[in-house]
C-alpha cells in the first residue's frame, strides 16, 4: 500500500483510493533533517534547502496531522536536547526552534503544549532564555513563540512559586527579583508585539494567573495594568493597536481558563472599561472580535455555570436507525427535555447581563465575518445560561435580525446565531413556525448592487442553519416543514450562482436525508446532487435540475424559484443560462408552463426593469420551442398547447420593444440579442404567422441588429441574429412545394449584398455570415450571385485592407455554402458546387492563404489564412465523397503545400489549425488524389499524432517538419514557413524552430545534393519575397544563423561558389535604397558571414562593409565596426599581415556613432587603402531635396533615433 493510499494494479496502474495518507511515512528523514541542524545552521543555502524540505513535509499532513502523534514523542526530545545545548551556537538553538514551530504549526499549540517537559528544573532555563530574546528580532520569532508555550505548561508545576525564589544577588549587588514577577514582566513585553509570540504571551499569562498563588498575589494588579492600557492606547496608532489586541486576548484567555469565582469581582470593571471604549467603531477587525469575545466571557463569569434545564435535548442520534426502511417510528422517541426551570425564579441575573447582550446582538451585524461568528457563538453560550424568559427574549432579538430594513451583515451574523441557538438546543420547536419561514427567505437572499449582488454569504449561513436543525430536532418536530425545506435545499445546490453555496446546500441536504429520515426521495437525490456534481454550474442548470424535477415534489418548486428568482439575476450568463433550464424543465410540467409561467412572463417581456424584461423574453422563447417539440411528438402544434393570445402577445414582443425605443440606449445591446433568440425559437416552434405583418417587423429587427454596433461583444450579438434568420427563412421564406417566396428571395438577397459594401466592418461581417446561413431553398437559383458577391468580399483593396474580419468571415460564409448546397456533378451551377463553379472557389480559398496584412492588433490576416485552411480541406473532403474528378490534380497539391507552409508559422493558432488539418487530409477516407510522397508523410506523421501532437508547441510540431524539407516537393513551401519563424522575435519560438532546422541542415552537411536543393530554395524565396519585409527581414536574420552555424561549410570550399555570389547580389538588391535599421544590421551579419567563402565574393564583401562603415545611421556604423572587429579576429588572411594591427586599432578605437560624419569616412577611407578594397564614391543627387511646406525637420529626426532604438 502505497503512503498516498493507492495500491498497484496487477498491471501496473495505479487505482485510486482518494488523498488521504495512512502513516507518517517521512519519519526517519525528519530525523535526518534534525541531526544536520548543527551542520547547515551557519550556511545559508543548506539551511534553507533543510527549512524548505522540513516545511514540504510537515505541510503535507497538515489536514492529517493525528499520523505524526507516534513519533511525536521522539523528535520534539531531538529539538529540545539541541536547542538546550549550549555548546552549539545561537543559531543552531534558533534553527531548531523553528522546525519545532513547524511542526506546532501542523498538530497544533494545545497537542504540542502537553508534550513538553516541564519539570521544576525546566523553569529557569527556559526563563533565562526567554528573557536573553531581543523582542523586535524579526528573524527568530518562532524561538519566542517555543519558549513562550513551554513556559506556560512549566508554570503550571504544582510547587508553590515562592519555594523557587533565591536570596541570590545579582552583579548590581541587588537582590534577584522573584520568579513570578519575572514571569509576568517578560510575559508584557511580548503582549504588544506583532508577531505571533503575542498569542503565546497571552496564552501563558492566562494559565500563570489562574494559579491559586499568583491570583492572590498578582491578578488585581495586572487586571488594573490592562485596564490603564487599554485605556490610555491610541486606536490609530498601529504599535498601540497590537498592544490593545494583545491585552484583549489575554484578558479573554483568562475569563476562559480562570475560575468564576476569583474573577467575578473584576468583571463589572472590566466591562465598563470596554464598553467607554467603544472598539464596536474601529477600523481594526481583530480589535472588535477580541472585543466581542472578551465581552461573551465576562458574560458567562456573571451567570452560574450550569447549562438551562429547559433546553431542547434530542435523544437518539443513531444514522442507522433514522435510515430503517419503512419510515414507521423506527427512531425511539426523544426524551425532550423542555421542563420549566423550577428554581428560574430563585435565579438572580446581573443587570450587566443586559449589556452583554445588548453588544454580542450589536456585533451580529458587524461589517466582518470573524466578528459576526464570534458574536455568534457568544449568543449561544450566554442564553445557554439564561432563564428561558430571557433567553426567549434574546431569539426574538436575534430574529429582528431578519427585517428587510437590516443590510446582508445583520442577516448572515443571525443565520449564525440561529445555527448556534439550534445546535444548543436553545430553540426551542415552538419557536419552528417562526424561525423556518425566515430560514427559507435567507436561503434565497440577495441584494442587488448596481452590476453586482451581495448575499452568497447570507445564503451559506442559512445552509448552515439547515444543517444544524438537522442535527438538533427529532424528524417528528421537522415533519411540517420537511417539504419547504427539501425544496429550498435542493433549489439552493442545483440553482445557485455561487459553488460553496451549492456545496452548502448539498450537504445541508445530505445531512437532513441522514438525520432526520423524511426527505422526499432523499438517497435518491443526494447520491447524484453531490459535492463534485453541484461543481459545475451548467451541470447544476441544464442536468442535475432536469433529474430532481422528475420528482413531482421538487418540480413546481424549481421552476417557481427559476421564474420569480433567476430570470432578473444581475449576471446576465445565469439569466440566458435560467432560460436554457426552463427548456430542458418543460417537458417535466408542460401544463404548467403553458398555463401559468407563459402568462406570467409574457408581460415581464416588456416590463420596466431590463434585466428581468431580457431574462423573460430568452426564457419564454425557450419554453415556446420546448412545448412545440413536446406537439411534435404527439402529432400536435403549437396552438394545441399554448393559448392564441400568448403566443400572439409572444409574436408582437419585437414590435412593443422598437416602439418602446428599448433597441436604444441603455440596455440595447441585451434586448437586440434577445429579440433575435424570440424570433428565432417562435420561428422554429412554427407560429402559424405565414403572410403576417409581423414577420416583416421580424426582418428589420433582424437587419438592424445585424448593422448597429452595440458592444465590445458584437459577434455574440451578431449571432443571435444569424440564427434568428435562419430560422425565419426556414419557416416563414418558403412555399408548400419547398422553394423559396421569389419576391422574398430576390428582396433579401440583393439587400445582403448590397451590405458587403458597407463602410462599417462590424455590419459587413454580420450581413457576410447572414449569407452563409442561408437554407439550401433560399440559395436555389442564386448561387452564383452570391459565390460572386462574398468571392469579391475576399480581395484585399486598398479601401478594405483593414476589414480582415469581413474577408474571414467572407471565407466562412462560402464555405458554409457550399456545405449546404451540396456537390454535384453535372449540377446547374446556379444551385450546387459543381465542375463549373469549384475551380473559383479554391482560387479564392488559395488567394486567401496569401493575406498577411497587418495592423496595429498584429497580423490580423492569420484570421483569413485560417479559415481558408479550414474551407480547403472542407470543400477538398466533400468533392471527394461525390467524385474524387472534381479535384483537379493542381488544387490538391497547392492544398497541401499551403497547408504545410502555415503548418511551420510562428503564430501558435494558425499552426494548430494547419496542423489538425494536415492530418485530416493525409487520413481522408477515401483517400486524397495526387498528394505528392503520400507514403512518405504518412511516415513523418503517423495516425496517432491526430491525438499526440501538440502543434502548439514549437518544441513538438518544428521536429516534426524536418524530415518534410528532405522531400524536394515540399521544400519551399516548409523553408518559407520556417523562416518567419526561425528569424521571428519570440524566444521559445526562435529557439526551438533555429535548433530544429539547424540539427537537419547539419545532418545533410555532407550531402551536396541536399544543401543544393536547400540553398537553391532560399535563393528562390528571397528572390520572390525582395523588399517584403514580412519575409526579407526573418530571412536575412536565418542566413546569418544558418551560415554562422558552419551548415554550407561544404560549399566554401569551391572558389567564388554560385550560392554565395547570388545571395550577396540579393543582399544588395534588399538594402539598396533602405532606410530600415533593422534590415540593414541583418544584412551586416549575412555579409560577415559570407567572408567564409572564398575567391573574389571576399573583395565585394569587403566593400559593402566599408560602404557600410559610413553610413548615414550612426548605430549602423557601429554595429558594421564591432562585426568587421570580430570577422578579422577569425578570418586573419584578409588583410595583409602589416595592415592588420593598424586595421584592428582604428576599428577599436574610433567613435564610429560620432555625429561627425565627413571625419567617420575619412577614417573609413583610410580603412579601405589599408585593406586594399576600392573607396566607396556618393552618388550625386540629381534633384536637390525640397523641403515640404510645414514639414517639421526635428520630428523625422525624432522618428529616426527611435527606429534606431537609442
Amino acid at each position: 500500500m502505497h503512503a498516498y493510499g493507492y495500491a498497484e494494479a496487477p498491471d501496473g496502474d495505479a487505482v485510486g483510493k482518494g488523498s488521504s495518507l495512512e502513516y507518517f511515512e517521512e519519519a526517519e528523514e525528519i530525523r535526518e533533517l534534525i541531526n544536520s541542524i548543527p551542520n547547515v545552521a551557519g550556511d545559508l543555502t543548506p539551511m534553507e534547502m533543510a527549512l524548505e524540505r522540513f516545511t514540504f513535509i510537515v505541510d503535507k499532513y497538515q489536514e492529517q496531522p493525528h499520523l505524526i502523534d507516534p513519533h511525536l514523542e521522539s523528535i520534539l526530545e531531538q529539538l529540545l536536547k539541541m536547542a538546550r545545548d549550549t555548546t552549539y551556537p545561537p543559531k543552531v538553538m534558533h534553527l531548531a526552534f523553528r522546525f519545532l514551530y513547524l511542526v506546532t504549526k501542523m498538530r497544533g499549540y494545545k497537542v504540542i503544549v502537553r508534550q513538553l517537559p516541564h519539570e521544576v528544573a525546566d523553569l529557569e532555563p527556559v526563563l533565562e532564555m526567554l528573557t536573553n530574546q531581543n523582542p523586535e528580532d524579526h528573524e527568530t520569532w518562532e524561538t519566542r513563540y517555543i519558549l513562550l508555550l513551554w513556559l506556560s505548561i512549566i508554570v503550571l508545576i504544582p510547587f508553590d512559586m515562592t519555594r523557587l525564589d533565591s536570596n541570590v544577588r545579582t552583579e548590581s549587588g541587588e537582590y534577584r527579583k522573584p520568579v513570578m514577577d519575572r514571569i509576568l514582566d517578560v510575559a508584557k513585553t511580548y503582549i504588544g508585539v506583532f508577531d505571533t509570540a503575542r498569542e503565546a504571551a497571552a496564552f501563558l499569562i492566562s494559565k500563570f494567573l489562574t494559579r491559586p498563588d499568583v491570583q492572590k498575589q498578582h491578578l488585581p494588579a495586572f487586571v488594573d495594568w490592562a485596564l490603564v492600557t487599554l485605556t490610555q492606547a491610541n486606536p490609530t496608532n498601529v504599535r498601540a493597536m497590537d498592544t490593545m489586541n494583545g491585552v484583549l486576548q489575554t484578558l479573554s484567555l483568562l475569563f476562559k481558563h480562570g475560575k468564576r469565582e476569583d474573577l467575578l469581582a473584576f468583571a463589572p470593571v472590566v466591562l465598563k472599561t470596554l464598553v467607554s471604549l467603544k472598539l464596536e467603531t474601529s477600523k481594526n477587525t481583530l480589535l472588535r472580535k477580541l472585543a466581542i469575545k472578551l465581552v461573551q466571557r465576562i458574560g458567562l463569569t456573571f451567570l452560574k455555570t450550569r447549562l438551562a434545564s429547559w433546553r431542547y435535548q434530542r435523544g437518539s442520534r443513531s444514522l442507522a436507525e433514522n435510515l430503517q426502511v419503512g419510515g414507521q417510528d423506527a427512531v425511539a422517541m426523544a426524551t425532550v427535555a423542555m421542563k420549566d426551570e423550577e428554581d428560574d425564579d430563585d435565579y438572580d441575573v446581573p443587570d450587566e447581563i443586559e449589556e452583554v447582550i445588548e453588544q454580542v446582538l450589536r456585533g451580529l451585524k458587524d461589517r466582518d465575518t470573524i466578528v459576526r461568528w464570534s458574536a455568534a457563538k457568544g449568543v449561544g453560550r450566554v442564553t445557554s445560561r439564561l432563564p428561558r424568559e430571557l433567553a426567549d427574549q434574546v431569539v426574538e432579538e436575534v430574529l429582528d435580525c431578519f427585517s428587510l430594513q437590516e443590510a446582508d451583515e445583520a442577516w448572515h451574523g443571525g443565520c449564525l446565531a440561529l445555527a448556534e441557538l439550534g445546535r444548543r438546543g436553545l430553540l426551542l420547536p415552538s419557536r419552528l413556525p417562526k424561525v423556518v419561514p425566515v430560514m427559507l427567505k435567507a436561503l434565497t437572499y440577495s441584494e442587488k448592487r448596481a452590476g453586482y449582488s451581495v448575499g452568497s454569504h447570507v445564503r451559506d449561513a442559512a445552509c448552515y442553519v439547515c444543517w444544524a436543525f438537522a442535527r438538533a430536532y427529532e424528524p417528528e418536530e421537522i415533519k411540517p416543514y420537511v417539504q419547504q425545506i427539501a425544496s429550498a435545499l435542493v433549489i439552493t445546490a442545483v440553482a445557485d450562482r455561487e459553488v460553496n453555496c451549492r456545496r452548502a446546500a448539498s450537504a445541508a441536504f445530505q445531512e437532513n436525508v441522514g438525520r432526520q429520515g423524511t426527505f422526499p426521495h432523499g438517497i435518491d437525490i443526494v447520491t447524484t446532487v453531490d459535492y463534485f456534481a453541484v461543481g459545475s454550474r451548467n451541470n447544476c442548470y441544464l442536468n442535475l435540475s432536469v433529474y430532481v424535477a422528475q420528482f413531482e415534489e421538487y418540480t413546481q418548486a424549481l421552476v417557481d424559484h427559476l421564474v420569480h428568482h433567476k430570470i432578473s439575476h444581475w449576471d446576465p450568463s445565469l439569466r440566458s443560462l435560467t432560460a436554457d433550464a426552463l427548456h430542458n424543465l418543460t417537458p417535466k410540467c408542460p401544463d404548467y408552463m403553458a398555463k401559468t409561467m407563459l402568462p406570467l412572463l409574457l408581460p415581464l417581456c416588456t416590463g420596466m426593469d431590463l434585466s428581468t424584461r431580457y431574462g423573460a423574453i430568452l426564457s419564454c422563447g425557450q419554453i415556446v420551442h420546448a412545448l412545440h417539440k413536446l406537439a411534435l411528438e404527439k402529432n400536435q402544434s403549437i396552438t394545441d398547447i399554448v393559448d392564441k393570445d400568448i403566443l400572439e402577445g409572444l409574436a408582437k414582443v419585437p414590435e412593443k420593444l422598437e416602439a418602446a425605443q428599448l433597441y436604444r440606449g441603455i440596455g440595447a445591446d441585451y434586448m437586440r440579442p434577445a429579440a433575435c433568440s424570440l424570433i428565432e425559437k417562435l420561428s422554429l416552434s412554427k407560429l402559424p404567422l405565414h403572410g403576417s405583418p409581423t414577420i416583416s417587423v421580424w426582418q428589420t429587427t433582424l437587419d438592424d441588429t445585424l448593422k448597429v454596433l452595440l458592444a465590445d461583444y458584437q459577434v455574440a450579438i451578431q449571432d443571435n441574429a444569424i440564427a434568428g434568420f435562419a430560422a425565419l427563412c426556414n419557416e416563414y421564406y418558403r412555399t408548400e412545394e419547398g422553394t423559396a417566396l421569389p419576391d422574398t428571395q430576390d428582396t433579401v438577397i440583393d439587400s445582403y449584398l448590397g451590405q458587403l459594401q458597407n463602410d462599417m466592418v462590424y455590419a459587413r461581417c454580420g450581413f457576410i455570415l447572414a449569407l452563409g446561413a442561408l437554407p439550401k431553398f433560399m440559395i436555389a437559383g442564386k448561387l452564383k450571385k452570391l459565390l460572386s458577391g462574398l468571392i469579391q468580399a475576399t480581395k484585399i483593396t486598398v479601401k478594405d485592407i483593414s476589414m480582415a474580419e469581413a474577408r474571414r468571415d467572407a471565407i466562412k460564409s462560402i464555405t458554409r455554402i457550399c456545405s449546404t448546397v451540396g456537390i454535384e456533378k453535372g449540377g446547374s451551377p446556379d444551385c450546387v458546387i459543381c465542375e463549373d463553379n469549384i475551380s473559383s472557389v479554391y482560387d479564392t480559398f488559395l488567394q486567401a492563404m496569401e493575406d498577411y496584412t497587418t495592423d496595429r492588433r498584429g497580423d490580423v490576416g492569420t484570421w483569413v489564412r485560417e479559415a481558408a485552411v479550414v474551407g480547403l480541406a472542407e470543400i477538398t473532403s466533400q468533392a471527394l465523397k461525390v467524385d474524387a474528378s472534381l479535384i483537379q490534380q493542381e488544387y490538391c497539391e497547392k492544398t497541401i503545400f499551403s497547408v504545410l507552409h502555415q503548418a511551420g508559422e510562428k503564430i501558435d493558432r494558425a499552426r494548430v489549425v494547419a496542423g489538425e488539418t494536415l492530418l485530416r487530409l493525409l487520413y481522408h477516407d477515401p483517400p486524397i488524389p495526387y498528394i505528392p510522397h503520400r507514403e512518405e508523410l504518412l511516415n513523418i506523421f503517423p495516425e496517432k499524432d491526430k491525438e499526440t501532437l501538440n502543434w502548439a508547441s514549437a518544441a513538438e510540431c518544428y521536429p516534426k517538419l524536418m524530415p518534410v524539407l528532405s522531400l524536394k516537393t515540399y521544400t519551399y513551401p516548409v523553408l518559407l514557413g520556417l523562416t518567419v519563424s526561425v528569424g521571428g522575435l519570440t524566444e521559445s519560438l526562435v529557439k526551438h524552430s533555429s535548433h530544429s532546422l539547424n540539427t537537419h541542415m547539419l545532418k545533410i552537411s555532407d550531402d551536396e545534393e541536399g544543401l543544393k536543393a536547400i540553398s537553391d530554395t532560399l535563393l528562390t524565396i528571397f528572390n520572390n519575397y525582395i523588399k517584403v519585409d514580412r519575409v526579407s527581414l526573418p530571412l536575412l536574420k536565418m542566413l546569418d544563423f544558418l551560415l554562422g552555424s558552419g551548415c554550407f561549410e561544404l560549399f566554401t570550399q569551391e572558389e567564388d561558389h554560385p550560392f554565395s555570389l547570388a545571395l550577396l547580389d540579393l543582399c544588395k538588391k534588399e538594402i539598396a535604397k533602405c532606410g530600415d535599421p533593422q534590415k540593414l544590421l541583418a544584412a551586416i551579419g549575412v555579409f560577415c558571414q559570407l567572408v567564409q567563402f572564398s575567391g573574389t565574393i571576399r573583395g565585394k564583401v569587403l566593400f559593402q562593409l566599408l560602404v557600410l562603415l559610413g553610413h548615414k545611421y550612426p548605430k549602423v556604423r557601429k554595429n558594421t565596426a564591432n562585426q568587421l572587429y570580430e570577422m578579422l579576429i577569425t578570418y586573419e588572411d584578409i588583410v595583409a599581415e602589416e595592415n592588420l594591427d593598424e586595421v584592428m586599432t582604428i576599428l577599436s578605437e574610433t567613435t564610429w556613432d560620432d555625429d561627425n560624419l565627413e571625419g567617420i569616412r575619412g577614417v573609413r577611407n583610410q580603412l579601405c587603402d589599408l585593406m586594399g578594397v576600392k573607396k566607396p564614391v556618393a552618388k550625386a543627387s540629381t534633384k536637390p531635396k525640397q523641403e515640404k511646406a510645414g514639414e517639421d525637420r526635428m520630428s523625422s529626426y525624432a522618428d529616426l533615433v527611435g527606429r534606431l532604438g537609442y
